[in-house]
């Protein structure tokens, strides 16, 4: 993996731990020399991520919606920024730009952009690696939630295990360089992906 797009909060939370995690991250994404592709926000866990990434000397590539450029929330600093004209144009500009998906803890703007990638990976449009950082348990709840899926038939058993989950940062990305994707569905050809 060469780049990884971060879906994570434009809020702190109230635990110190996340913020702790996003730096964490950031660290260590810049010492493997993995670019870090993200929402290019200066503020909350997505700022703290950035930030720890540019400290260290690593690329930090923002993506970002030409409306957000007016609330004043984009990071000055980024190795490169990347405007959109709409949310739809950064998901897909962040999907070109990476190799592998991280979520970290965030709200309604994180699930959705997880779950996006997560549905073209069940489609075969991707086969990278999709992981979690559960930091403090985080989305236990939403594990299991997913699980019930698979339980009641709504979701493959082997779709749900595409999510890598790790407490830390370096457990993630030893699973996500471990990751074997699926085979491409039968009918799906290399053209469509």
């Amino acid at each position: 993996m060469n780049s990884v797009v971060v879906f994570c909060g434009s809020s702190e939370g109230h635990d110190p731990k996340f913020t702790e995690a996003a730096q964490e991250l950031g660290r260590l994404l810049a010492h493997e020399k993995i670019a870090l592709v993200y929402g290019g926000a200066k503020i909350g866990i997505m700022g703290h991520l950035a930030k720890a990434v540019l400290e260290k000397e690593g690329v930090a590539i923002g993506v970002i919606p030409e409306f957000l450029l007016l609330k004043e929330v984009v990071h000055d600093s980024l190795s490169e920024l990347i405007v959109t004209q709409n949310m739809h144009e950064r998901k897909l500009k962040m999907h070109e730009l990476s190799e592998g998906i991280i979520m970290l803890p965030g709200g309604f703007g994180t699930l959705e952009e997880f779950f996006e990638m997560l549905t073209w990976a069940q489609l075969g449009l991707h086969q990278y690696p999709i992981g979690v950082l559960n930091t403090g348990g985080f989305y236990n709840d939403l594990l299991d939630m997913l699980y019930q899926m698979v339980e009641k038939g709504f979701v493959r058993k082997e779709n749900y295990d595409m999510i890598l989950v790790a407490d830390t940062a370096d457990e993630l990305l030893l699973h996500m360089r471990q990751y074997q994707p699926l085979p491409l569905p039968k009918w799906m050809n290399k053209k469509q992906a």
